[in-house]
C-alpha cells in the first residue's frame, strides 16, 4: 500500500521536497489510511504535516464525535490540527454540493494563509468509479468523465486515487488502527450511495467484475483527452470567443467553419465563461446553440439554465439573468473642446476645435471608425450627446437623402446590443454625427471650412 502510493505521487508530480502537507481527515477508513500513510512517507519528501477536519454539523452528537476522533487522533500523533464548524444543518438546497463547496472553502484557505503547500484528501479509486458512473448517467461529456483530477492547479492532490476502498479498510485492519463509520455513507437518499451500494455491485456480478478498473481508467483517458482539448481551445478561440464589457460572445461564423469536436467545446467554454460554471447543461443545449450559429441563421436566441445566447448577424452574445434587455440611457452636454466619457458603451469621445492653418488648408473630412469632422461654424454650439433612439435619422455625408439609423445598423451588421448605447450627436434637435457613420451632409467639413470640430471615439 504504501509504495503503491508513493508510485502514484511521484507519477503525479503530487509533492516536492519541504512540502507542507494539510492532510484532510474526515474521521473515515479513507482519510485516517492517508494520514497513516503519509506519515510514513513524510521523511522521502522532508514533509512537514498537519491535519485539517471540518465538522460539517448535519448529523449532531455523531459529527461532534467525528470531530472529537479527529482530534484526538492528530494529538496521539503529535500533528497540528485545524478544526472548523460549517454549520450546514441549517442550509438548504443539495446538502452534497453545499458541504463540499463548505470543504474547498476551508483548503484554499488553509492554502492562501501559507499554512500549507499542499491539501491531501481521501480520495479513492472507487469514488472515482462512482463519480465517473454518476456523471455518465447524468449526460456529461469527456470533461465530466475527468472526474476527480489526482493534482488541481489550486493544490489539492488525491494520494489514493488508485487504490481501492477494500484494500484501505484491510491495509487499517492490518495494522489495528481505528476509523469512524459515518452512518450517511449507508443512506440511500444519496444518488451517489445508491451507485456505490446498489448499481456498481449488480454491474460487477452481472457484467464487468472490472468495472471500477474500467472507470477508473476511463477518467485517465479523458483527463487527457481534456488537457489536450484545453490547449487546442487556446488556439482556437481567437477571433471566435471574445470577452469585453462583461459579456462574452462567440462568432458564429468562425465557430460554424470550426470542426464539430472543436466548435462543441468552444461552446462549452464559453457558456462557462459567461456562466461561472457548466452545471445543469447538457448536450442539447449545446446543440442548439451550434444551430443558432448556422450560416442560415441571423437573429435569434437560445435560453439556457441561467443564461441566455442572443444572436445579431454573426455574433452570438451570452447574457446572465436578470436580462439586460433594457438599455441605459444616457444624455449629456459635452464641452468643447474637451472628452466625454461614456461608461454604458464603453467609449471616451473627444471634441477638438482646429483653426484651418493648423490643417496645412486640408481637412481630412472622411470619416472612420475613429474620427469624424464637422463645420464648426454651421453649428449653433448647443450640443448633446445620447444613445441611438428607434426612429433616428440623417443624412450622412455622401448620401443623397436622410436614412434611418437602423438601415445603417443592419447595412453594417452591427450587432443589436451594441446599438442600444451607441453614441448620437446632436446640434439642437439635429442629429450631426453618429458614431461609425460620420457627419451629417449639411455640417460636414469641407475645404471652405475655417473652424473644424474633430471628433475621435476611442474605447476607454
Amino acid at each position: 500500500m504504501v509504495q503503491h502510493v508513493a508510485a502514484t505521487i511521484r507519477r503525479h508530480q503530487m509533492l516536492a521536497p519541504g512540502d507542507r502537507v494539510a492532510v484532510a481527515v474526515s474521521g473515515g477508513a479513507d482519510s485516517v489510511c492517508l494520514l497513516h500513510v503519509l506519515l510514513e512517507l513524510a521523511p522521502d519528501w522532508n514533509l512537514a504535516l498537519s491535519v485539517v477536519h471540518l465538522n460539517h454539523q448535519l448529523r449532531g452528537d455523531a459529527s461532534d464525535a467525528d470531530a472529537a476522533f479527529v482530534r484526538d487522533l492528530a494529538c496521539r500523533l503529535n500533528l497540528p490540527c485545524t478544526i472548523r464548524e460549517a454549520g450546514l444543518s441549517l442550509a438548504g438546497g443539495n446538502l452534497e454540493q453545499a458541504a463540499r463547496h463548505a470543504r474547498l472553502a476551508l483548503f484554499r484557505e488553509v492554502l492562501s494563509s501559507g499554512a500549507a503547500t499542499r491539501v491531501a484528501t481521501g480520495h479513492t479509486r472507487s469514488d472515482q468509479a462512482e463519480t465517473v458512473l454518476y456523471r455518465f448517467l447524468r449526460g456529461s461529456g469527456t470533461a465530466g468523465l475527468s472526474a476527480i483530477r489526482p493534482v488541481t492547479s489550486d493544490g489539492l492532490i488525491r494520494p489514493l486515487l488508485d487504490v481501492p476502498r477494500d484494500e484501505i479498510e484491510q491495509f487499517l485492519r492490518d495494522r489495528g488502527i481505528a476509523w469512524c463509520e459515518d452512518a450517511t455513507n449507508a443512506s440511500l437518499r444519496f444518488a451517489r450511495n445508491r451507485i456505490r451500494h446498489g448499481l456498481l455491485p449488480q454491474i460487477e456480478r452481472e457484467a464487468n467484475p472490472a468495472i471500477g478498473s474500467v472507470l477508473a481508467h476511463t477518467a485517465l483517458w479523458a483527463q487527457a483527452e481534456e488537457d489536450y482539448w484545453n490547449q487546442e481551445l487556446d488556439r482556437l478561440s481567437g477571433g471566435v470567443l471574445e470577452s469585453q464589457n462583461g459579456f462574452v460572445s462567440l462568432n458564429a461564423r468562425g465557430l460554424a467553419a470550426l470542426p464539430l469536436a472543436a466548435a462543441r467545446r468552444l461552446v462549452r467554454r464559453a457558456i462557462g465563461q459567461a456562466k461561472g460554471d457548466l452545471r445543469a447543461i447538457d448536450f442539447q443545449h449545446v446543440e442548439s446553440l451550434l444551430e443558432l450559429a448556422r450560416p442560415h441563421g441571423g437573429h435569434g436566441h437560445v435560453h439556457l439554465p441561467g443564461l441566455r445566447a442572443v444572436r445579431s448577424f454573426d455574433w452570438l452574445r451570452f447574457e446572465t439573468f436578470p436580462s439586460v434587455e433594457s438599455p441605459r440611457p444616457y444624455s449629456l452636454h459635452p464641452s468643447v473642446p474637451g472628452t466625454a466619457r461614456v461608461p454604458a458603451a464603453g467609449l471616451d469621445i473627444s471634441l477638438e476645435l482646429i483653426e484651418k492653418s493648423e490643417t496645412s488648408g486640408t481637412v481630412d473630412s472622411v470619416y472612420n471608425t475613429r474620427m469624424g469632422c464637422l463645420d464648426w461654424q454651421r453649428l449653433s454650439g448647443s450640443l448633446l450627446l445620447r444613445n441611438w433612439r428607434p426612429g433616428d435619422r440623417y443624412q450622412p455625408q455622401g448620401c443623397t437623402g436622410e436614412q434611418k439609423i437602423k438601415t445603417l445598423f443592419q447595412k453594417a451588421r452591427v450587432p443589436s446590443w451594441e446599438r442600444r448605447q451607441w453614441p448620437v450627436l446632436l446640434d439642437g434637435s439635429s442629429i450631426i454625427w453618429v458614431r461609425r457613420f460620420g457627419a451629417a451632409a449639411r455640417v460636414a467639413a469641407d475645404s471652405a471650412s475655417r473652424v473644424i470640430l474633430r471628433i475621435r471615439v476611442a474605447e476607454a
